[in-house]
């Protein structure tokens, strides 16, 4: 599967950001799909997650229920509504694919074996 980030952009804080992140192959609804994100200087870290078939979904402890990931396996596009931004959040955001993975396993970057090229969102203060 190929994937294709887009939405990123300049917002200031307290505003809202929607990342969509659209796939082409097949078997869409048999992946995983991530967020990751990446701060100048920092490590990549894990945002949130959608489980294949019934979509579970998971997020990272710093969301604090401010980001929504969705899915739309028809158009074989992953959302992520992005809510309350603030500095902090900025980082290029990437999503990423990975075929019936366990749960255990869905914050981990080395178990996705697809990547988008990423979208940077820059929140100002």
């Amino acid at each position: 599967v190929q994937l294709q980030a887009s939405g990123g952009g300049l917002v200031q804080a307290g505003g809202s950001r929607r990342l969509s992140c659209s796939a082409s192959g097949r078997a869409f609804i048999s992946y995983t799909v991530a967020w990751f994100r990446q701060a100048p200087g920092k490590a990549r870290e894990f945002v949130s997650a959608i489980k294949y078939g019934i979509g579970t979904t998971y997020y990272g402890d710093f969301v604090k229920g401010r980001f929504t990931i969705s899915r739309d396996n028809d158009k074989k596009i992953v959302y992520l509504q992005m809510n309350s931004l603030q500095p902090e959040d900025t980082a290029v955001y990437y999503c990423a694919a990975a075929t019936f993975l366990h749960d255990h396993y869905y914050n981990a970057e080395r178990y996705y074996n697809f990547w988008g090229q990423g979208t940077l969102v820059t929140v100002s203060s």
